[in-house]
C-alpha cells in the first residue's frame, strides 16, 4: 500500500481554477488526467481523461452528476458513466479508467498517479 508521503505529487492548478461541478484536464507525468470539483461540500476527484471506447481525451468535459449514491461523469462521446471515486464504467466495466489521488496543499491542486 502506498502512503501519502511516498507518492509523487504533481501540482496541476490553483485550487480556485476548478469551478464547482466541473472538470479540467491536466498532463501529469505524460498521462491525461481529468480533475473534478463536485458536491456539497465540494470534493476533488481525479480519473484518467481518455474515454477508453473512443480513445479521445474528453472525460473532463463530461457532465457530472450522480446515479444513486455514486458521483459520476458522463462521457461527452458515448455517454458512458464513470464513477469518480473508482473510475469504474457503470455500463461496461471493461472500459473502466484509473482513479488517482488528489488533494489541495497550500492553495494548489496536487495529483498522484495510481
Amino acid at each position: 500500500m502506498t502512503t501519502t508521503e511516498a507518492r509523487h505529487w504533481t501540482a496541476v492548478c490553483a485550487d480556485g481554477d476548478i469551478l464547482p461541478d466541473t472538470g479540467v484536464c491536466a498532463l501529469v507525468e505524460g498521462v491525461h488526467v481529468a480533475i473534478f470539483r463536485v458536491g456539497r461540500p465540494q470534493a476533488l476527484y481525479a480519473i484518467d481523461n481518455v474515454d477508453p471506447k473512443a480513445g479521445a481525451s474528453v472525460l473532463s468535459r463530461g457532465l457530472v452528476g450522480s446515479i444513486g449514491e455514486r458521483i459520476v461523469v458522463a462521457s461527452p462521446l458515448y455517454k458512458n458513466h464513470f464513477d469518480l471515486q473508482s473510475g469504474e464504467c457503470l455500463e461496461a466495466p471493461e472500459h473502466s479508467v484509473r482513479a488517482h489521488a488528489v488533494r489541495v496543499h497550500e492553495g494548489r491542486v496536487l495529483v498522484a498517479l495510481a
